[in-house]
């Protein structure tokens, strides 16, 4: 892609992004996610394949389809209500319908089914931003909203934890395994999101950092599919011993950073009287648990036989950088102890 569109691309995703965080008023937040839609479509289709052409028409169909939805409840709430603040939406119709438009938007379950086909035919930085920053701004909506009914938000965030750990047990492939991944995770984050916004921050600071460094990793190694890792001892063995780190800190292990969010929204689901709530979301966890665990077990202990063509990549210079794999990595692995600090930090 020539650098000039390339940029001009990046620099309207940080646009309409930045519209949403900054707007008040809906129509300029749907503005923004219009923006940033229309953005990262070139992006995942640029490598004209069959694959990445199906997954962006079905990320736009989709995407304009919860657009589409947002703006109707919008003016749905303008009409009720007589203004379109975005803080101020308190009638119970339009307000449920703009929580399901931007759980479409960013998948949550039940809306999470294009995620997976979407990421699958999508190459892994393209992937990186639809897991990462595509999940900024509609989450910076949700954070505004008062949701009317406190159930809505914990059966969507239950279901999609349950669905995102269900679902990621009999997949080969590494992006659909992130896809599910993104939903169970969203899933925590909405759990606590209307007791306490600070600690749905932590948890989706955590997630981005997180998944960056696992999408680094993958790209590093250029692996898409479980077998493929068997190689990458040849190709980056420190990256080797890194690696299961990461993807256990996913699954939320003591004393990685993914403990941290899970730790913390649990004491606050028990807070906050919902003991049962919270015994079923870390249980789900343990299901998101087995395929990492899986993915770790063909990175360290799987080995394929030791040819010429094993070897070779030893020998092969690597000019891939990797500062920001270094610094996702070690993020994703080392923050545990920071927990207070970063908690006062969010808390301000």
């Amino acid at each position: 892609m020539n650098p000039y569109i390339l940029s001009t691309l990046l620099l309207s995703l940080g646009l309409g992004t930045t519209l949403t965080f900054a707007s008040y008023n809906w129509l300029l937040a749907w503005m923004g996610l219009e923006i940033n839609t229309l953005a990262i479509i070139p992006l995942m289709a640029h490598h004209h394949h069959p694959r990445a052409i199906e997954a962006t028409t079905k990320y736009f169909l989709t995407q304009a389809t919860a657009a589409a939805t947002l703006i109707f409840a919008a003016i749905t709430n303008a009409w009720l209500e007589g203004q379109w603040d975005i803080s101020q939406m308190s009638h119970p119709l339009p307000n449920t319908i703009v929580i399901m438009a931007l759980a479409l938007k960013i998948g949550l379950a039940p809306l999470h089914s294009w995620l997976p086909e979407v990421l699958q035919g999508l190459n892994l930085t393209t992937a990186l931003l639809l897991s990462t920053w595509q999940k900024l701004a509609p989450f910076a909506l949700l954070l505004q909203i008062q949701p009317t009914s406190p159930y809505l938000m914990t059966i969507l965030g239950l279901t999609s934890t349950l669905v995102g750990g269900w679902g990621g047990l009999n997949q080969t492939q590494l992006r659909k395994i992130m896809a599910y991944s993104s939903v169970a995770h969203l899933g925590w984050m909405v759990l606590v999101l209307q007791f306490s916004p600070s600690l749905t921050s932590l948890a989706l600071i955590s997630y981005l950092v997180m998944t960056t460094a696992t999408f680094l990793m993958l790209n590093h190694n250029q692996a898409t599919n479980i077998n493929s890792l068997a190689l990458s001892w040849a190709k980056t063995p420190a990256l080797t011993c890194i690696a299961p780190l990461t993807l256990l800190s996913l699954g939320g292990l003591p004393p990685l950073t993914g403990f941290m969010p899970k730790w913390t929204i649990i004491l606050e689901l028990s807070n906050q009287g919902l003991a049962t709530t919270a015994t079923i979301a870390a249980l789900s966890a343990l299901l998101s648990l087995y395929f990492y665990l899986r993915v770790s077990y063909a990175i360290t202990l799987t080995i394929s036989t030791n040819t010429t063509m094993g070897t070779a990549p030893w020998r092969a210079k690597n000019t891939q950088t990797t500062l920001p794999l270094a610094l996702a990595s070690t993020m994703a692995i080392c923050l545990l102890p920071l927990t207070p600090g970063i908690m006062a930090l969010l808390s301000l």
